[in-house]
């Protein structure tokens, strides 16, 4: 077991977290790395409480927007398993939450800041809780009042604590003990029915010129795979994080009957899927995706490249 004091900027929470069991993300963002040595100064925003991905993300180049040491992120509130912690203030994790067949049956494997986190409840909470609708909100300390955690992102699920007031709804936010309040504007109930290609072009199409940051999972940043597991996340839908776990996830569809909302999977000759797009409406082939040639979420027609390393077309 290990126990850490947050750091004074919020309030102190004293924190056990073990082995082999559940916690939760208290931060807005959480990033989930290679080790704990792949850190890099850049990256002392994304390790901090509170987290500031936006502020990482706009101090990197685009060189460093792409490195290999960042796996993915989480949300406020997403479950990992914790399988180790060490000392220094790092705990090995599964985010339960991020389907990795691949690489864990339970998940996606990887490092968080123990500081990062706070120990899960038996009780999880109601079974609808609110979604994140906005592409970044904050949550106050009372209505309309000052932001204790900013920079909550789309498909972040909260849980409500009471009835609105004035346009404002109380929710739990991981390892603060009081409510705080986020604007009714920003949040919506998940869907009770499943989406329709409307519904996931329409979350998908808020996100175009997001800057391409790999492992990104969130409005301040995102890669191909993340975008298209937050839209679906945003609608109530999980799917894998990872775009070859999500082709196999995903059911195929003949060439040339593709339809707007679907997924266009691309390979190189003997290798594995290294991309992934929502197909959108309009003459021709075309696509909307996190470009990591061109550094932002953007629509597009597929240039012939893209069209020779096409391996299918499947629908979620």
């Amino acid at each position: 077991m290990v126990r850490v004091g947050a750091p004074t900027r919020e309030p102190e929470v004293d924190v056990e977290l073990e082995p082999g069991r559940e916690a939760l993300v208290r931060v807005a963002v959480a990033t989930l790395w290679t080790d704990p040595g792949a850190t890099r100064p850049v990256d002392r925003p994304a390790l901090a409480v509170p987290s500031d991905t936006d502020g990482w993300i706009t101090g990197m180049d685009a060189s460093q927007r792409v490195g290999d040491c960042v796996l993915s992120q989480l949300l406020l509130g997403e479950r990992v398993l914790v399988t180790a912690l060490h000392p220094d203030g790092w705990a090995r994790v599964v985010a339960v939450q991020q389907a990795a067949p691949r690489l864990d049956a339970r998940g996606y494997p990887g490092w968080l800041p123990t500081a990062q986190l706070t120990p899960a409840t038996p009780d999880g909470g109601p079974a609808d809780p609110l979604v994140v609708d906005a592409v970044s909100t904050g949550l106050r300390v009372a209505p309309a009042g000052p932001v204790a955690l900013a920079g909550v992102v789309l498909g972040t699920r909260l849980h409500q604590a009471g009835p609105a007031v004035d346009g404002w709804r109380p929710v739990r936010a991981p390892g603060r003990p009081d409510p705080l309040w986020v604007a009714e504007t920003d949040v919506t109930d998940l869907p009770a029915t499943p989406p329709t290609a409307d519904d996931v072009l329409a979350v998908a199409t808020r996100l175009r010129d997001v800057a391409y940051v790999w492992g990104g999972l969130s409005g301040h940043g995102i890669d191909c795979s993340g975008l298209v597991h937050l839209v679906w996340r945003r609608l109530g839908v999980t799917l894998p994080r990872d775009a070859d776990d999500q082709a196999a996830a995903t059911t195929p569809v003949p060439a040339g009957e593709e339809r707007p909302g679907d997924l266009y999977f691309f390979a190189r000759p003997g290798r594995g899927i290294h991309h992934v797009g929502l197909v959108t409406a309009g003459r021709g082939p075309r696509m909307l995706h996190a470009c990591y040639r061109q550094r932002r979420v953007l629509t597009e027609p597929l240039p012939p490249d893209r069209v020779a390393t096409l391996v299918g077309v499947h629908r979620v």
